[in-house]
């Protein structure tokens, strides 16, 4: 595997990465840590039913276990994730990885909700290195393929969002749920040695201090329509995203008696999902973004209601899983590459803005999906999750007129 050179940085100026230097192994390998970092988000969603009772927290409250992971990455997202733009990348990384091992190897040795409770929130906050990565490799990316690469590296983090739930069912199987942090923990260390051999140096060009950059997140949000349009668009298809994987699991357990290598070929299945990454980063570069989005927010209410038809069974639920996570995929690296486009010297905090706010409708979704589920049951809780990226449909619609009549 080849990594970029990098170019001593001068002052006032970022080291040069080559972007004849991006092999096709390195994507592989750049797309390979951006799923396995993430899935550190969401190794507790299909074992929440299992986790919960052995540290002493109700039913009602489980999905605190995954909607405080999510706010703590919302969290990192914002605060840590623009450190990108100021210090060098390759540091950050490694840093973040470490720390994260630290964190998940807490949370398989706590005992208590509250110990295991501000796990989930470290475990959130130390995983937003996958949020460096993806800059890093839109930076090193010529501006032909940039789509595809970002797609490709994109469809890595969509199969470890989803293959993280097999993977989680599977190793509890063998080892109980302890056992699958425990065994993130051990990937993640490994995963900062070898970043920390095959990663190249990036030093950025920008020169101000931390309070200042922080600043200048809220400054590019307020500048940049599309940041904010794209980022609400892919916040309310998260929060329905969010909300499905967090019951799904315990619907099948509950209402048709599926163990946990069942629940774990359901997520499985519903992997095929990330096939839409690199076919939205190839029509991005086609110039085919707007329609592309609209098709994206439109299939994302029409999966969930088809889960909620009366009669559906669990076959039902695998569809709309499938289409689900091809509508979140395909819409997120849509909004990527229009916002990566926007300046080129601030991505890291473009992507901060963008994914905090994915993230906090992602946490939102799983932090209402528990009671909701409780009181209402299965069939209207998918109706009632179809709303937000009905909205967000509404929304895109409502922009387009007002661009096109302007």
């Amino acid at each position: 595997m080849t990594v970029a050179n990098s170019a001593t940085a001068d002052t006032g100026t970022a080291s040069a990465v080559a972007p004849s230097a991006l092999s096709n192994s390195l994507v592989l390998f750049l797309a390979f840590c951006c799923g396995a970092v993430v899935a550190n988000l969401y190794y507790a969603q299909p074992i929440v039913e299992l986790i919960a009772p052995s540290i002493g927290l109700s039913k009602a409250h489980a999905s605190l276990i995954v909607s405080l992971t999510q706010f703590g990455y919302a969290l990192g997202l914002l605060f840590l994730v623009p450190l990108a733009d100021l210090l060098e990348n390759r540091r950050l990384l490694v840093g973040f990885t470490l720390a994260a091992a630290l964190c998940l190897a807490a949370a398989g040795l706590s005992h208590t909700p509250s110990l295991f409770l501000i796990c989930s929130l470290l475990i959130g906050l130390t995983s937003v290195a996958v949020q460096i990565l993806v800059p890093l490799a839109a930076h090193m990316a010529p501006e032909e393929s940039r789509g595809r690469v970002v797609g490709n590296i994109m469809s890595g983090l969509l199969l470890g969002i989803l293959l993280s739930r097999p993977l989680a069912s599977t190793l509890t199987e063998a080892f109980g749920w302890r056992g699958v942090f425990f065994s993130a923990a051990a990937l993640m260390a490994l995963m900062a040695l070898v970043m920390g051999l095959l990663l190249p140096h990036r030093h950025p060009a920008h020169r101000a201090g931390y309070v200042s950059l922080i600043a200048s997140v809220f400054a590019l949000a307020r500048r940049y329509a599309v940041l904010r349009e794209r980022a609400l668009y892919q916040g309310l298809l998260f929060a329905s995203f969010s909300s499905f994987w967090t019951i799904a699991p315990i619907e099948l357990v509950r209402q048709f008696g599926f163990n946990q290598t069942e629940v774990a070929i359901f997520a499985l299945v519903g992997a095929v999902g990330a096939i839409a990454a690199p076919i939205a980063g190839r029509l991005a570069d086609a110039g085919h973004g707007t329609r592309s989005t609209a098709v994206a927010l439109l299939l994302a209410p029409l999966a969930l209601l088809a889960g909620s038809l009366p009669g559906a069974g669990w076959l039902w639920m695998i569809v709309s899983a499938v289409l689900l996570d091809f509508a979140v995929q395909l819409n997120m690296v849509l909004g990527q590459r229009e916002v990566y486009a926007l300046d080129p010297q601030s991505r890291a905090r473009l992507n901060a803005v963008y994914m905090t706010s994915i993230f906090v409708g992602g946490a939102l979704g799983s932090l209402i999906a528990s009671p909701i589920y409780e009181h209402v049951g299965w069939a209207s809780f998918a109706c009632l999750s179809a709303l937000p990226p009905v909205l967000a449909m509404l929304l895109f619609v409502f922009r387009s007129r007002s661009s096109t009549e302007g």
